[in-house]
């Protein structure tokens, strides 16, 4: 139960740092916000393994499993996202990406872990799913409905490295005795080497364009501690405590929880919406109850 509600708190934390990051959008290039949020999260993480009991000396091979998992699934994962966003538009990039990632996570786990899941989760793992994307699909606009082939690639693409990125951290955290504090931070530094790289190589601007410097920081502050911090040290306690596949549809949910924060600030929610949204819950309830059992 630890792992599903690190999870579902996972989510809580993304999908009120996601508001924060779409307004300091318009002042920050994708990747000079990736990489501020990078930055700022690796000093956070560096100040909390300080109260923590240090970790057993660490094998070579385990931090270059767990800098991969890093590189794949933030680095280049969260790249690709981004690249699908500016050609098809967010809600059939989620739509996509939210739907694939946790069938992929799911059968490479099975492959690579051997993390069975029994049928309720199974069941309970498609009405999550199937509920989300009906609750994108209430939400889509017609004006982000685009072919574009390459963008619909690129959110693939997002879906597998999330997937290959949860698988092994999975793998990391649970044949070894790592805490969920070091393993963030271990991650982040791989996910670091990409997004520096392409910075340097398409030599974006590294700094904001903004016209209150004081107001952005702040609220970047904020994003980053919830979003980055939090949610890389929260994602990896759920993955030290629950299968994989389970971890991946729950952080879905994040677009549920986005909804309850529209709805709580007076924002038009329709009734579909609300029902899929319902339906939705009701998976994770039986999500719950069939990994507790």
């Amino acid at each position: 139960m630890i792992g599903e509600l690190a999870a579902l708190t996972c989510a809580l934390f993304w999908a009120i740092s996601a508001r924060m990051f779409r307004i300091l959008g318009t002042s920050f290039s994708p990747l000079a916000l990736n990489f501020w949020k990078g930055i700022v999260a690796i000093v956070l993480l560096m100040i909390a393994i300080q109260f923590i009991p240090s970790p057993a000396a660490l094998s070579t091979e385990t931090i270059l499993w767990l800098v991969l998992s890093g590189v794949i699934g933030i680095g280049l994962g969260d790249t690709f996202f981004f690249q699908s966003i500016n050609r098809i538009g967010d809600s059939q990039t989620l739509l996509i990406a939210e739907t694939a990632a946790p069938i992929i996570t799911a059968l490479l786990a099975i492959a690579w872990l051997a993390e069975w899941l029994t049928v309720t989760q199974w069941i309970a793992i498609a009405i999550i799913i199937i509920s989300i994307d009906l609750v994108i699909k209430t939400q889509r606009k017609e004006s982000t409905e685009k072919i574009n082939l390459s963008g619909f690639g690129f959110a693939g693409l997002a879906a597998l490295c999330q997937a290959i990125g949860a698988v092994i951290s999975r793998q990391v955290l649970t044949t070894t005795d790592l805490d969920a504090a070091n393993a963030s931070l271990i991650r982040l530094l791989g996910g670091m080497l990409i997004i520096i790289a392409l910075m340097l190589l398409r030599k974006k601007t590294w700094l904001p364009s903004t016209s209150n410097s004081l107001q952005t920081w702040r609220i970047f502050a904020v994003a980053t501690f919830f979003g980055t911090f939090a949610g890389l040290y929260l994602q990896m306690v759920a993955f030290t405590y629950s299968k994989a596949a389970i971890v991946q549809t729950l952080f879905a949910t994040s677009i549920l929880f986005s909804l309850a924060l529209a709805f709580i600030l007076g924002e038009k929610v329709s009734r579909k919406t609300t029902v899929w949204s319902m339906l939705a819950l009701v998976g994770v309830t039986l999500l719950l109850v069939a990994d507790k059992t």
